[in-house]
Formats: C-alpha cells, structure tokens, sequence
C-alpha cells in the first residue's frame, strides 16, 4: 500500500502548504475516568434494553396501517419485546454506562459546544479515540457525531486526493479516485459516492451483492490507477457477512484500498470485539475501518479507526466531520464506559452467539449473524406480519421500501444478549406463519448444551 500512503503524503503536503492542514486540540477536562464496575452475568438491568412501552395511541395506528379495523377497547397494553433495535450487547441500561453519563452531565453539563476543530474536543474524547484505536489494530481513530457521518468523511477524504493532486484544475478523468462498492452498502457510502461523482473526483463501480467474480472482472476492466473498494462488514438488512478472504485475495492483487464498514460487527464479532476483521483474522489488510457507537455500544456516534496521515486527511477534508459539532460529553464518557464494559464482561459476546445458534436450532432458517431477515414480499404482507407480532407482545417493525426493493419486504429481526431463551422461543412461536418450514421443537436440555 506504499502508492496509497505516498499519494496521501503529497495530499496533506498540498495543505500544509496552504496552511489548510487541521487538528484536534483537546481541552482538558478530567483525568481517566476510575474503572467502572463490571459484572459476571446479566442483571435487571439488563432487561430494560428489551422491554419497551409504546403509547397506546401509537400501537392503535400501526396496527391500522394496511387499513385494518382495529378496536379501541381492544385489550393491548402497549408492554412489548423489543426485536428490532441494534443493542446487540445490551450495553444501552448498562449501570456503569448510565453512571458514566450521569458524572460528566453533573460535572461538566453537555461540555463545550463546537466542532471537534473549535472548541468540542475534550481529553475525554481523546480517550475513546485511543481506546478504539487499540480495539481496531490500527495506529489512530477520529471521532464523528454519526456513523453516517464517518462515512461521509471518508468519503470526501478519497475525493479530495485527486482535487488535491490535480493543483486547481478538475482532475482527468484518469486522475480520479476508482471506487468500487457492493451493491447493498450502506446509505451513507452510497451517499458518499454519488457526491464524488457529481464533484467529478471519482469514477463509482457498483459490483453484485458480495460477488467477488464480478468485482474481480471491475477491477481488471479499470485502468485507474487509484482504486478503492468499500463495503459493509456485516449487512444490515440481510444478516450476511461480506466474503473477506477473497476481498483479502483481490487487495492484494490490485492493490487498492480496502474500506469497510464494521457498524454491526463492533464489539460483536471477534474474541476481543474487534469486529468482523478480527473474527477474519485480517485486520491487517484493512486500511480503513468505520463504526459506529450507536449500536453495540449502546451509545451514539461514530469513527474512522485508521493510520495517522489517513486521520490527518479525513479531519482536514472531511466535511461532515469539520462542520459538525462534537459528541457532548456525557455522550462520549459513557462510550468510553461501554467500551470498558465490553472488555470485561465478554460473557455477553458469548450470549449475542448462542442466541443465534437457538434460534436456528428451533427455526432451521440458515442464519450466521444477530441480524436475522424473514422475507415476506409485498408491503401488504409485511404489514400483516408486524400486526400479528404485535399482537403477540413483540416490537419488529416491518421493513419496506426504499430501504429494501420492491417485493422484498422483510421482518428485521435482531438478537441481544439482553434477550432470554424464553423470549426467543416465544418470538419463534409467533413467527411460525412465516417461517420456511415448520421449526422442530427442541427441549431446552438440547439448546443448553449449543
């Protein structure tokens, strides 16, 4: 990668020499935070990630939706379990995570308010940085307000490269950034990209779902020189894992950029949680690594854990990182929190994994991940599927276009180790109308021992 690390050196070299580099300068707030409690095993705190209240008005409408006749003394109390959200670890009612929240709201409020390259960027900010850092194996992170945003910053980085490098004129067309992405990526790449392609400083290639025969023939198509791949690490609307020892095998043989997006795969996947790299085993191939904070930590925000010339770029050229303000800091003391919790209480992992296991056992659905998708087809019967679930005591909203194409409607299921067997069991029971095949019971003996 030494062709990508010397166009970026000439990069940051073009702003320096306009005085146009950037960088955090933190404001000193606290000392590291003491340790926070941990725990052996779940605690009652556990099931308030998963037992919601919705407003009764509110489940009245949507189970109107499709036009059915609901009653109002229709005896529903609106106490429901929650399936559909990205907890995956429970972190969220977390004691230490709550407490950690709590301190820096009393002692510091919301924190200086401000762009990270104003005033936003506290030492506690800093610290999460660091901590990321370490988790992702790579040299630094930069820390944005969204996992929407990280992506975006990333995205405007690439594009900059060839602005950059084209010295005040708009890059030719073989001076532009090659970015190639899968088809079923994230809104925030696609969104990334299409704002290159209007600005005419990259050239986007959209290859097949996780189709490494059709990427292998883009890539030896281009004759760009600056070729980037970008893809989601774990797929959010279908549960399944990009294929990375052949996207291992590729980088190393064009060798382009490798970008992932691990927002589903952060603290889930891996012995340490290092995400879907790390449960690959090839953290080293890849270049740039973004999450987000707002899934299984429980908290909000998002990152760009990467080396330091790329960090340099991104916080210098990345426009939703530049003109967004900063994590408050009670926002950012409680990731700081749930990343230590994480650490610690890997029993949670385990929970996430056996989950997926039981309900496959019972289902026989072929499922790999917390993120579990039941095609139904239309709209109509989608909404159908939801009514009935919530009826039966579940909270799994229907998913539908534009967020999946026409005809492919689903019910998004995701598991969390705040979830009990028995709420998995109960969800199966009330899924049976949709599943492919009639589940197998299986006694809970048998499951105990997956």
């Amino acid at each position: 990668m030494a062709q990508w690390d010397a166009r970026v050196d000439a990069a940051l070299a073009r702003l320096e020499a306009r005085s146009l580099l950037r960088a955090t300068r933190p404001i000193a707030l606290a000392p590291q935070p003491a340790a926070p409690e941990t725990f052996a095993g779940p605690g009652p705190w556990d099931r308030a990630a998963v037992e919601i209240l919705l407003d009764r008005h509110t489940l009245l409408q949507w189970l109107a939706e499709g036009g059915e006749t609901v009653e109002q003394e229709e005896k529903l109390d609106g106490n429901l379990i929650l399936f559909s959200g990205n907890d995956y670890m429970g972190l969220s009612s977390h004691p230490a995570v709550r407490e950690a929240a709590v301190k820096a709201a009393q002692e510091y409020g919301m924190g200086p308010r401000g762009s990270a390259l104003i005033c936003g960027y506290t030492t506690y900010h800093k610290l999460v940085e660091e901590s990321l850092a370490e988790l992702k194996k790579k040299e630094d992170c930069l820390l944005c307000p969204t996992g929407f945003s990280a992506n975006m910053a990333v995205m405007t980085a690439l594009g900059s490269i060839s602005s950059l490098l084209a010295v005040g004129r708009k890059p030719a067309e073989d001076e532009r950034i090659a970015i190639f992405s899968d088809a079923l990526n994230h809104a925030s790449i696609i969104d990334g990209i299409r704002l290159l392609e209007r600005q005419q400083e990259a050239s986007v290639f959209v290859y097949k779902h996780c189709d490494m025969f059709h990427l292998d023939f883009l890539l030896s198509s281009c004759p760009m020189e600056k070729k980037v791949v970008v893809t989601d690490s774990l797929f959010s609307m279908d549960g399944d894992f990009a294929p990375f020892p052949e996207l291992v095998e590729l980088r190393r043989k064009y060798g382009f950029l490798l970008v992932i997006d691990d927002a589903h795969g952060t603290l889930v996947c891996g012995e340490n949680g290092g995400g879907v790299a790390e449960l690959f085993e090839c953290e080293n191939d890849i270049d740039i690594s973004v999450g987000t904070l707002s899934k299984a930590a429980g908290c909000q925000g998002g990152f760009i854990a990467c080396s330091t010339r790329w960090k340099s770029l991104i916080q210098s050229r990345g426009r939703s990182f530049i003109f967004s303000t900063a994590l408050p800091v009670p926002v950012v003391a409680s990731v700081h929190a749930a990343l230590y919790v994480s650490r610690k209480e890997r029993w949670r992992r385990l929970v996430v994994w056996r989950h997926v296991q039981y309900f496959a056992t019972l289902t026989k659905v072929d499922i790999t991940s917390p993120i579990i998708s039941i095609v139904v087809g239309s709209e109509a019967a989608a909404l159908r599927a939801g009514r009935h679930l919530l009826r039966s005591g579940f909270h799994v909203t229907p998913i539908r276009p534009p967020t999946v194409p026409p005809n492919s409607c689903r019910l998004r299921i995701t598991l969390s180790a705040s979830h009990s067997t028995d709420d998995i069991k109960r969800l199966v029971d009330a899924l049976t109308p949709w599943l492919p095949d009639k589940y197998a019971e299986q006694s809970y003996a048998t499951v105990s021992k997956l």
